[in-house]
């Protein structure tokens, strides 16, 4: 006991321990009159004062305890350094051991007693609130002070700051007099309790690898999700409150509220090894979502997670979130990495009837769509990592739209990346149509999808006006493509208007070419799709403007000629009209199979 009061004497642990000493006879006074107070309040005594709370009581007599303990101390360090052999001194470390021995169990009182008052949740907001700091020792104020206080706290407010109060006072007594070890271990068996008993109520666990892996989407995606709602309340609540508490009641050693702590604060490293255990999963593409929400959720607690665990004793747990961190975003580029690869590798030769849309086409850009709604983690991910390379494709593919990596944001880069993975499988994909007007319809078609899905999304403000003018002009020369080879037979079948006259044979001879074109062009077309309207409107626009106005010109300058001939049905087949009226048919999905004329459209 003399080791541990000779290593406390060194560094006097409040303002009233003065460096003067006393005289023998007022050493002897001062423990004479501490032995008054202390052994009324002996633990071990028979009296009433054992079973009573000494601070739940008279808090004028708790205050004069606590006095005459440091008066104590005091005392003593004067008897062992004038005279060791003095019986006083004998009498003095007897008193100590009792005084400890009813401060060890006041506090074990205070701690049990509000165990469910001082929750992390009050502690956390009283410590969030800049106006009641509880690193300033003046703030909870003097009992007298928290009397007064009136209606402006409630009475749950006022046990926990008397209780603050309390514990701080007893550790500041017991740690300036030696005896941090007892204080601290009773401190950390009950609010450890309290951190484990609320990581238990979150459904934090303990998870092996093997349980982690085995889990199906559902079930994993269930347990991410409440991992964090978990961790948010875990660390704005619970370890800020622990922490706040902790600074507080051991503010007298830096030291000893960092160690302690580390202790109550355990399950953190269990709660920020999940995210690495989920990270090394199998990396399946749809598995990056809860990914993404999981780096989400971590990386807007890291600030507070760093200022939580401030101290060398607890560096560990901030290691681990920056791990946690490091394995997701791995984790997540594998994925991305993964898909476009498999885009890449997709073999299937599908002939996708009337070139229409390619489930590949819309299963890419529902994905990367998705991508963007989470661009603000993507670029946090991919701020140090290389732009992706070009050299897997082949070089007369680079005219689609691409990024300068070195300006543009690496969000963006990456997505415009994956879309250019997908345009390029298309222009394979479009090889398998023997008919080279089909495969320029089939084009048009999925990179119109491309661009509606682009221009109605995030990817919009992503990608740029620029990229976005660029695709337009990628599904515009397709689509040029094939109307000039699905109707340029049709359009050159007519005279041109600076062509000499017609005899009325030739008229004739041109009118059945005409017929003969504009009827294999019908039927060759009955089956093909443009399912976008805007597309589908603008391609019927485009051929309507360019056949009508010559057709008409032509049926208008040689019908009344002809109309005296025999069998000018047979060769005069279509009116103007009549034509407006198959074309429409024809991209609102109502051509027949025959080439009798359909109804006019309403």
């Amino acid at each position: 006991m003399l080791a541990r009061l000779f290593s406390s004497f060194s560094t006097p642990s409040t303002p009233s321990s003065s460096t003067h000493k006393f005289s023998e006879s007022m050493a002897e006074e001062t423990v004479e009159h501490a032995e008054s107070i202390i052994t009324k309040w002996d633990p071990n005594s028979s009296s009433i004062t054992r079973v009573t709370s000494l601070f739940h009581g008279n808090r004028d007599e708790a205050e004069d305890f606590l006095t005459s303990v440091r008066d104590l101390r005091r005392a003593m360090h004067t008897l062992v350094s004038e005279h060791p052999a003095s019986d006083m001194l004998v009498l003095s470390q007897k008193l100590m051991q009792m005084a400890m021995a009813r401060l060890q169990k006041e506090f074990y009182q205070i701690l049990a007693a509000t165990r469910d008052k001082l929750d992390p949740e009050s502690i956390s907001l009283r410590s969030s609130d800049g106006s009641r700091n509880l690193e300033d020792e003046n703030e909870l104020g003097s009992e007298e002070e928290l009397k007064t206080a009136g209606d402006s706290i409630s009475d749950v407010e006022r046990v926990m700051a008397v209780a603050m109060l309390d514990l701080k006072s007893i550790a500041d007594c017991m740690i300036g007099s030696g005896y941090s070890n007892e204080c601290v271990k009773i401190y950390k068996l009950i609010r450890k309790s309290v951190v484990d008993e609320g990581l238990h109520l979150l459904g934090i666990e303990k998870f092996r690898p093997s349980q982690i892996h085995k889990m199906n989407r559902e079930a994993l995606e269930h347990m991410i999700k409440n991992w964090i709602n978990a961790v948010k309340i875990a660390v704005k609540t619970l370890f800020n409150g622990e922490k706040a508490l902790c600074d507080h009641v051991f503010s007298a050693s830096q030291t000893i509220k960092e160690s302690c702590f580390s202790e109550i604060s355990e399950g953190a490293r269990n709660l920020f090894k999940f995210p690495v255990l989920v990270a090394k999963c199998k990396k399946l593409p749809e598995r990056i979502f809860p990914l993404m929400e999981l780096y989400e959720a971590l990386s807007d607690l890291q600030p507070e997670v760093e200022f939580i665990f401030n101290s060398e004793s607890t560096a560990d747990i901030n290691l681990q979130v920056v791990s946690s961190l490091h394995g997701l975003a791995e984790s997540i580029r594998a994925v991305l990495s993964d898909f476009a690869s498999t885009i890449q590798n997709d073999s299937s030769k599908t002939l996708i009837v009337g070139g229409g849309i390619h489930p590949l086409t819309q299963k890419v850009m529902n994905y990367i769509s998705s991508l963007a709604d989470y661009s603000r983690i993507l670029s946090d991910i991919f701020s140090d990592s290389p732009p992706p390379r070009n050299t897997a494709l082949p070089e007369a593919y680079f005219e689609i739209p691409t990024f300068d990596s070195s300006l543009a944001p690496a969000v963006s880069v990456h997505l415009a990346w994956l879309i250019l993975v997908l345009l390029c499988k298309l222009d394979r994909k479009a090889e398998v149509y023997k008919d080279m007007t089909l495969s320029y319809l089939f084009l048009a078609n999925n990179l119109q999808i491309v661009l509606d899905k682009v221009c109605t999304t995030r990817l919009n403000v992503l990608l740029g006006e620029d990229w976005v003018f660029k695709l337009a002009q990628k599904v515009i020369q397709y689509a040029s493509n094939y109307e000039t080879m699905a109707w340029g037979k049709v359009f050159s079948s007519l005279p041109d208007i600076n062509s000499p006259p017609l005899s009325p044979e030739e008229a004739k001879e041109c009118f059945q070419r005409f017929n003969a074109a504009f009827e294999e062009a019908y039927k060759k077309q009955a089956s093909w799709v443009v399912p976008d309207m805007k597309l589908r409107d603008e391609l019927k626009v485009s051929i309507t403007k360019e056949l009508l106005p010559a057709y008409r010109e032509f049926y208008d300058t040689h019908r009344m000629t002809l109309r005296m001939e025999n069998n000018f049905e047979m060769f005069v087949r279509f009116t103007p009209d009549d034509l407006e009226n198959y074309i429409s048919a024809l991209f609102h999905g109502t051509a027949l199979s025959g080439i009798a004329p359909p109804p006019t459209p309403q």
